[in-house]
């Protein structure tokens, strides 16, 4: 059990650089809008783990992947940093690349950029199903037409993030995304935190993947 609020995300707009995160906006927008026609970027997959079993686990959104694991792919090894090393794809979104060097990281492991060029609807999901690990990464935007959102199934409450940058528990809540307007799409960090950032974390001694939301419980 967890002594943690839900739906709940901590804002971490305060530990990053927002406007030099907008300012990649336009960049991003037009690296994507070039990259449409192609269509090679792999879909996004949910898992297994959603809210509502017939939702689709492809619901639309493809991925750019900035980095990539030498090992096979287990989403269980996000935060092994030693194993992800930078893809092809890194060089071409290189103003991102500098951006997410000034991130609250000592190590980084995967990265990646997940857009739907219809703004389609994400299926309400969890992405895994162990309590005790807690993945660290954030989750970020350059704008904020992509409507995100945690969810609680008991509640039917929906927190929807307000900000640019968000941390969450992604196994004691679901989320997802409501459809929004044409482009949308939003960028994840995964890695290990550096230790002044980590410091100001309320790591529980069990269930450990509920710290974010504990953290924005305690403020």
């Amino acid at each position: 059990m967890t002594d943690a609020d839900y739906p709940s995300y901590k804002d971490t707009d305060s530990f990053i650089d927002v406007q030099r995160l907008k300012s990649l906006d336009g960049f991003i927008t037009q690296r994507l809008r070039e990259r449409l026609a192609a269509a090679n970027d792999r879909h996004f997959y949910t898992g297994p783990f959603l809210l509502d079993d017939d939702a689709p686990d492809r619901p639309g959104s493809r991925m750019i992947e900035l980095t990539r694991s030498r090992e096979p792919e287990d989403y269980y090894d996000l935060d092994r940093t030693e194993i992800w090393e930078p893809t092809a794809e890194a060089e071409h979104f290189a103003p991102l690349m500098d951006f997410i060097a000034t991130l609250p990281f000592a190590a980084t492991g995967r990265m990646l950029i997940l857009y739907d060029p219809s703004g389609g609807a994400v299926s309400a999901h969890k992405d895994h199903d162990s309590a005790e690990l807690c993945h660290e990464f954030l989750w970020m935007r350059t704008n904020l037409r992509k409507p995100f959102y945690m969810l609680d199934p008991p509640s039917g409450a929906r927190a929807y993030v307000g900000g640019h940058s968000a941390w969450f528990d992604t196994v004691n809540q679901f989320h997802g995304a409501d459809a929004s307007d044409g482009l949308s799409f939003s960028i994840r960090v995964d890695g290990v935190f550096d230790d002044a950032f980590r410091r100001r974390i309320p790591f529980p001694s069990e269930n450990r993947s509920s710290a974010p939301s504990l953290w924005a419980k305690a403020g």
